[in-house]
């Protein structure tokens, strides 16, 4: 069978540090692979690129169409794109899938589409094309929700989810076409890779772990290896918890070592806690890539507040991982949380905080109840109807406490005192300085779109225009 699978424009990204992460389609790659181990010829359209929908729909001429919906905040995008390929193409299945679909499948359930994936595609979607081509019942194939006679249904759940070794390597030639134009931070082009899926751990805000029960997976270190070696110079390791399994990640990092897998950058997101008792594992990692950044959710800058996002670790593990990974020669980037209902004395407590242990290297998204938490159901009722672009972690869902205009205000604030300003300590020269010649249109263009976020007109301009509006969740 042809199979299309799209990965939508994630629609307005005005704010947020959106202008610097633009990664492949890793889950539509892997689902690639998997299809074309069964004999099935498989196109993938990253729609961030020209051309639109339509005409991938005209080139492929698909029976089966995947639309991948990562983030909540694409929800919207994911329909207008489903309808755009059911007008192209009123004959071809279309499946929805990706986390924010498997974690709350609620707003996708609209005509233009005809089942929704609710667990790893690798193991359902073959089966699902498959029973499709023989002219079989969708309803055989487990983990969908399955739009029929004008309802909704649920199949029966996976036996078990699959091993990750199910698809040993990602299909990226799918995506070669677009490799030039995936960039993260500095770096450009980039490589994504994953060794290992889910979290044990329970923080509040977070939909992974709610999604897979706090287990975690992990890839052979064989495959690992493999796909370290046959990537490019920079790599983002998209594990939700990296340096997780103490002997997984000693074993990893001698098995590249011994390949001759070394790299220009790596990137990787853990825990503090997780660094305050694994100094060793660093110290064992850092020789593999000559500039090695860490992403931190920081979260917070009290105990109080961690212990309110069930963070599950302190204020003395937030420095003290800190201090660990600087005297191993790692850069630090960091997330801290800001909610909606903080007043004056919350926000100088942060930029206290950042100044004090110099994190101005770190980004400051809105306390956001993702759908598919147990945060996103205890607040629903306070979250008036507006579009879901506004999940982005950018925008106040709801009347912060001190009044959208000064929340702003301080907001914006915050986001000076960072290293984004080139009006600040780091200036545009300094950026251009740290990229090659050939990068400093795409870094001058991003930082040019980022300075928004210092501007508190900019903000209360689209909360204005985005609250309400009739049509959301």
């Amino acid at each position: 069978m042809n199979v299309l699978l799209v990965r939508p424009h994630p629609g307005s990204d005005h704010f947020g540090l959106g202008p610097f992460f633009r990664v492949e389609p890793l889950g539509l790659e892997y689902l690639g692979a998997a299809l074309l181990a069964r004999g099935h010829d498989v196109t993938i359209a990253d729609l961030r690129f020209r051309p639109g929908a339509a005409t991938w729909v005209r080139r492929s001429r698909p029976g089966l169409v995947g639309i991948t919906c990562i983030h909540a905040l694409e929800y919207d995008q994911v329909i207008a794109t489903a309808r755009e390929v059911r007008r192209a193409s009123p004959d071809a299945f279309i499946l929805v899938g990706g986390h924010a679909a498997a974690a709350f499948p609620g707003p996708l359930l609209d005509d233009a589409i005809d089942a929704i994936c609710l667990d790893d595609g690798e193991e359902i979607v073959p089966q699902l094309v498959e029973q499709l081509e023989r002219g079989g019942d969708p309803a055989e194939v487990p983990g969908l929700k399955l739009r029929a006679g004008g309802a909704w249904t649920d199949t029966r759940i996976l036996d078990e989810r699959p091993c990750l070794d199910l698809v040993p390597l990602p299909a990226r030639h799918l995506v070669a076409r677009h490799r030039s134009g995936y960039h993260c931070l500095l770096f450009k082009p980039v490589w994504l890779i994953e060794t290992a899926r889910g979290c044990p751990h329970r923080c509040s805000f977070c939909s992974v772990w709610q999604l897979y029960g706090r287990s975690v997976r992990e890839r052979s270190i064989a495959t690992v290896v493999e796909d370290f070696a046959q990537s490019g110079d920079s790599v983002f390791v998209a594990d939700d918890l990296f340096w997780y399994n103490p002997a997984r990640s000693l074993e990893l990092a001698a098995a590249l070592k011994q390949r001759g897998v070394y790299k220009r950058w790596i990137l990787v997101q853990t825990r503090t806690d997780l660094i305050c008792r694994s100094a060793e594992i660093m110290a064992a990692w850092r020789p593999l890539a000559k500039d090695f950044d860490i992403f931190l959710g920081l979260e917070a800058a009290s105990d109080a507040g961690l212990s309110g996002l069930d963070k599950d670790a302190g204020l003395a593990e937030s420095i003290e991982g800190v201090r660990i990974a600087r005297e191993l020669r790692y850069g630090i980037n960091g997330n801290f949380l800001v909610g909606h209902d903080w007043g004056e004395e919350e926000f100088h407590e942060l930029w206290e905080f950042v100044a004090q242990y110099g994190l101005q290297r770190a980004g400051f998204t809105i306390h956001t109840p993702l759908p598919g938490t147990d945060y996103y159901d205890e607040v629903a009722d306070r979250i008036p109807r507006q579009p879901w672009s506004n999940f982005d972690m950018h925008h106040l869902l709801w009347e912060p406490r001190i009044g959208v205009e000064r929340f702003f205000e301080l907001y914006a604030e915050t986001w000076r005192r960072s290293i984004l300003n080139t009006s600040g300590e780091k200036s545009l020269m300094d950026w251009v300085r740290q990229v090659k010649p050939a990068q400093i249109p795409y870094i001058a263009r991003v930082l040019w779109r980022t300075q928004r976020m210092m501007k508190p007109s900019a903000y209360v301009r689209e909360h204005h225009a985005t609250h309400p509006v009739a049509t959301g969740h």
